[in-house]
């Protein structure tokens, strides 16, 4: 895989530190787009596709752990996070919210070079694309929206989240363990019933007949996938 046309997208509110990072890595072949705070970050994630994701913590508007969590929420692209603080304890947090590797300010191009380039190896070229469709039904995984024939649907956190982590593995299982760890904790991976009471209250808001379901379907014995 070579470097040139991935897209990057750096979230930082130095203008030095964005100016710096641009023009190394665009003369490395990188597509490249800047934002300065959080929710203009946010945006630019739905908006350009990004294959990865530089992101700085101290951001002037939103914690950049804050951001990290809502990116998380609808994508797996990998997330380099740039922090001063190089604590034990900051490093965890941050690989426990999502974050894909980190460095510590400050640092050398070409380890950051080295670290775009494992980060992109592992993940392939998926890139951030928060909207998904399939027939009547479109959900918005940066704007947190379910429509379905064009009409808003109203679900409960519970069940959007349901929700989205199925969309995360479109057309492929989630295993009922996965699903159940997930939303309800370690402590809940035996309560199946769980899962059924809110597979059928989506079915419910999702499907035109939710006794014969054409969005969420269930493989018995295994899990849970939406197609």
């Amino acid at each position: 895989m070579t470097d040139a046309r991935k897209r990057i997208l750096i979230i930082d509110d130095e203008e030095s530190i964005r100016a710096l990072l641009r023009t190394n890595l665009e003369s490395h072949g990188f597509e490249i787009v800047c934002a300065e705070t959080g929710q203009s970050g946010l945006q630019l994630a739905a908006d350009f596709h990004p294959h990865l994701i530089i992101l700085d913590l101290g951001l002037p508007d939103i914690d950049g752990f804050q951001v990290l969590k809502r990116l998380r929420e609808w994508t797996k692209i990998p997330i380099l996070v740039l922090t001063v603080n190089d604590n034990e304890e900051t490093k965890v947090e941050l690989l426990d919210a999502g974050a894909d590797d980190y460095l510590t300010k400050p640092f050398g191009l070409p380890e950051l070079l080295a670290r775009i380039r494992v980060g992109l190896r592992h993940h392939g070229a998926i890139e951030a694309t928060p909207i998904f469709i399939s027939e009547d039904l479109r959900v918005d995984l940066n704007l947190r929206e379910v429509t379905l024939k064009d009409a808003k649907v109203k679900l409960t956190s519970t069940e959007y989240e349901l929700l989205s982590l199925l969309i995360r593995s479109a057309g492929r299982v989630v295993s009922q363990s996965h699903l159940l760890i997930s939303i309800w904790g370690p402590n809940a991976v035996s309560q199946s019933h769980y899962l059924r009471i809110y597979v059928a209250q989506l079915r419910k808001k999702l499907e035109a007949d939710p006794s014969v379901p054409q969005h969420i379907l269930t493989e018995p014995g295994v899990g849970y996938k939406i197609v």
